[in-house]
């Protein structure tokens, strides 16, 4: 159950009360992120998250903030995506004031002193060198980039090194202006019933002096203009060849997609699905497999991802292909799509059982959606799937023109690829 309320200041607040609780998540979601970044700005969003923690009028230093969080033991972190950033703190729910007090101080009167921003420099940098050294994340983020090149939704969250060397204080404050506005803020409170009736009035109280300008962000559109399979080799000496072989799909409003979600299980979403048996449990030709799709508000894509000895890579793309082209002209059994159904209720469950990820499930919807489906209304979704839904995602998806391939390795030459990157 939850409760959505809009404040006089136009700020969004969304309440979700958990029964025997002594536990508060209170989560702020602001709809901005690398996806509303030109090349110029690309890596200000995730920069400025950094430098919330760096020092308000109320507490200058990094250590005052963290201290006040530590001595109460508060689980405490940001995220930046491409669409949305998040701040959160998850405490015992007597100490709902101060996490409602030290979040609203961050957003709204972080002072970004100049010797933090050139210390900061330094900890992003390392981050970066961190992400591409780490092929195992890294493929992911060169998969987008292949995908939305000519788009700002394939840059890089963190952004380029030279922008990260460049950045000043008066770019944030500009940044910070038009985007950290309240109708562009959605805060959800998360946890103990009586803690949460009388949240409304705290929450007015402490972001009484959010800013009511009218967001500035543009969206790109993505234009899907992609004729033939692409592919993109990222040379690197390493034994292992990482890769993510995957096709274009749908945004967050398709109606296709509970179908293409299940069809994401079928393939390689657990330990039961057909390409882990097929590639690792049967030939023993990887250490890890999965498929996955990841969505926006309008596109999205399915991906199979994985790390092989490069003595394999070949076989294990074909194997790939084989199996989507088998989805896509024999569908799947009743008992498969039965368990693909199971297994997502049974998982988003699980992840639901907590008060963070409660906050994040419902922001989330909100943030990119303007609308929030429970997860009853999720799960009915997902039962209303049928065989057909299943395999007409597979032959409208599965086709050449929509393939991409991205392989972190020891390669240099697409031609050999190019040859068995179709159906």
């Amino acid at each position: 159950m939850f409760k959505k309320i809009i404040l006089k200041n136009k700020l969004r607040l969304i309440l979700a009360p958990i029964d025997n609780s002594d536990i508060v998540t209170v989560l702020i979601m602001v709809g901005i992120g690398s996806r509303y970044e030109n090349k110029k700005m690309n890596g200000i969003s995730h920069f400025l998250e950094h430098m919330f923690f760096k020092g308000t009028k109320k507490r200058p230093t990094t250590f005052e903030i963290s201290r006040e969080l530590d001595k109460i033991g508060a689980e405490f972190n940001a995220f930046t995506g491409k669409e949305a950033t998040g701040f959160y703190i998850k405490t015992k729910a007597k100490y709902l004031d101060l996490s409602l007090d030290i979040l609203s101080d961050i957003l709204l009167d972080s002072i970004f002193n100049h010797k933090e921003i050139e210390k900061e420099r330094g900890v992003i940098l390392e981050e970066k060198k961190m992400i591409e050294d780490t092929p195992m994340h890294y493929v992911s983020d060169l998969f987008e980039s292949l995908l939305y090149k000519n788009n700002p939704l394939g840059q890089l969250i963190i952004g380029t090194e030279k922008n990260i060397l460049n950045f000043q204080q008066k770019d944030f404050l500009n940044y910070l202006r038009n985007r950290y506005v309240a109708d562009n803020i959605v805060i959800c409170i998360a946890g103990d019933i009586k803690k949460i009736k009388k949240s409304k009035s705290k929450v007015e109280k402490y972001f009484k002096k959010i800013k009511k300008n009218i967001t500035k962000k543009k969206r790109m559109n993505i234009l899907d203009n992609q004729i033939k399979p692409e592919i993109l080799l990222h040379y690197k000496k390493i034994d292992q060849a990482n890769f993510c072989l995957g096709v274009r799909t749908y945004g967050l409003k398709d109606k296709r997609l509970f179908a293409l979600k299940l069809l994401a299980v079928i393939l390689g979403g657990n330990m039961s699905s057909r390409l882990f048996v097929e590639v690792r449990e049967k030939r023993g030709m990887v250490y890890y497999i999965r498929t996955s799709h990841e969505t926006y508000v309008d596109t999205g894509y399915l991906v199979t991802q994985g790390g092989v000895d490069k003595r394999n890579l070949q076989e294990s793309i074909k194997i790939i292909l084989k199996e989507y082209k088998k989805i896509a002209d024999k569908g799947v059994s009743n008992e498969e799509l039965q368990r693909a159904k199971d297994y997502v209720k049974g998982i988003s469950s699980i992840n639901l059982e907590t008060s963070d990820q409660i906050a994040n499930f419902l922001t989330n919807q909100e943030i990119l959606l303007g609308k929030i489906l429970s997860s009853e209304q999720h799960f009915a979704k997902i039962d209303e799937v049928i065989l057909k839904d299943i395999q007409n995602v597979a032959k409208d998806i599965f086709v050449n023109k929509k393939l991409n391939l991205v392989i972190i390795g020891k390669y240099k030459n697409k031609k050999e690829f190019e040859k068995i990157l179709k159906f």
